[in-house]
């Protein structure tokens, strides 16, 4: 296998290619298209415009997409002497991204909108856009890396340095997809520190600018309030796992498997134990609560899988990764039809419907998947029991 730095082998003289760099406006993307245009590529810069009516200031860390943000492009692509324009994506971003995010709260599943971004953005409508004017590659900041092999093939990997991986909301990348990426960060050992040092040495304004966090399309942090003003308020019971009401709520999609806080219940558990969420029903529109030992899950079923490369052949042994910054645990998994089932080796908690299942087989990102439902492992053990 041979790799240079995240690079598509393309079909130009020395492997050099027409390049469009997606530019946020943050640090990463700029030192990225900066590090592309350095080793010779013809980058030119674009600014996705993702909302239909942004803010002109972001607030701290929090959003992305304000006027500040395009601005922010702008200057460092003057830095970097590449071409830039702003592409307004704002009603594919709406209907792709924030619509299904609503949706799938509203089916009491916890999304993960940056897969679905990456997925249906930024590599494929701003891919597909690319292609049709004659580029050969998208170029992103996200931590990762590429890898062709001798049949010139292309394998995803985790990135160099695991702390920054962002592997796992890029598993949803398809092998044309994977053709035409170019992550010029994913091999980079150094820490963030060090890479707005770089930033600096180039002369970009934003190598000291906060990185964004939370959900983009959420600038105050709130999704509560954002998710009720989409599907407004409905007070509803929150039930322990006798059915017992304990406390109510006012929309079981303000809640995800897993959450302790802000449950507001009133009556403490008989072991005087934190209560967790273990089940969201939007159809009566009620919230189970329990304790942290019934959230452990043996298994799970994902549907919608999208593989980054050839999908794997019979059971296999693996990783799995359930969330953006999360462990690694060992899986065997199979795809069954168009399912694919996973068993873990030992129970984890915080498994929810609608996040991505990722495997690994070592760095390689093997695949991804949307999980479905969940095996509990005190319901298995009930079912043993005759109980």
């Amino acid at each position: 296998m041979s790799e240079f730095a995240g690079v598509p082998s393309g079909p130009r003289k020395g492997g050099l290619l027409r390049v469009l760099a997606a530019m946020s406006g943050g640090v990463d993307s700029a030192v990225a298209a900066a590090r592309a245009a350095e080793a010779g590529h013809e980058v030119t810069g674009v600014h996705l415009a993702l909302s239909a009516n942004p803010q002109s200031f972001r607030t701290g860390a929090r959003g992305c997409c304000t006027i500040e943000d395009s601005r922010d492009a702008r200057r460092a692509a003057d830095v970097i002497g590449i071409p830039f324009y702003v592409w307004d994506l704002a009603e594919r971003f709406r209907e792709d991204v924030v619509e299904d995010f609503v949706t799938e709260y509203a089916a009491g599943r916890t999304p993960n909108p940056c897969l679905r971004c990456n997925e249906k953005i930024k590599f494929a409508a701003l891919l597909d856009k690319a292609l049709a004017l004659g580029f050969d590659a998208v170029c992103t900041g996200h931590y990762a890396r590429i890898v062709t092999r001798d049949d010139g093939s292309r394998e995803l990997h985790r990135a160099d340095d695991h702390a920054k991986d962002q592997s796992y909301v890029l598993g949803v990348l398809d092998e044309r997809q994977l053709a035409h990426a170019m992550f010029p960060l994913g091999d980079t050992h150094t820490t963030k520190d060090e890479i707005r040092g770089e930033a600096e040495r180039r002369g970009l304004a934003v190598a000291r600018k906060p990185d964004s966090h939370d959900i983009c399309f959420i600038a105050d942090g709130d999704t509560q309030g954002f998710l009720a003003k989409r599907l407004g308020t409905a007070e509803g019971d929150i039930v322990d796992e006798s059915g017992r009401r304990l406390g109510t709520h006012t929309g079981a999609y303000g809640f995800t498997v897993g959450q302790r806080k802000g449950l507001r219940l009133g009556v403490p558990a008989p072991d005087g134990k934190p209560r967790f969420v273990l089940d969201i029903s939007p159809v009566n529109n009620t919230v189970t609560v329990g304790p942290a030992e019934a959230l452990e899950v043996i298994a799970l079923t994902g549907i919608k899988p999208r593989w980054c490369g050839e999908p794997p052949a019979g059971p296999g042994s693996y990783t799995a990764q359930l969330r953006a910054h999360g462990d690694d645990v060992p899986v065997t998994a199979e795809l069954v039809s168009d399912e694919l089932r996973v068993r873990f080796e030992e129970p984890v908690r915080g498994v929810a419907p609608g996040q991505a299942v990722v495997l690994y087989d070592g760095s390689r990102v093997v695949g991804s998947a949307t999980i479905a439902s969940t095996q509990r492992a005190r319901d298995t053990a009930s079912a043993g029991s005759g109980a």
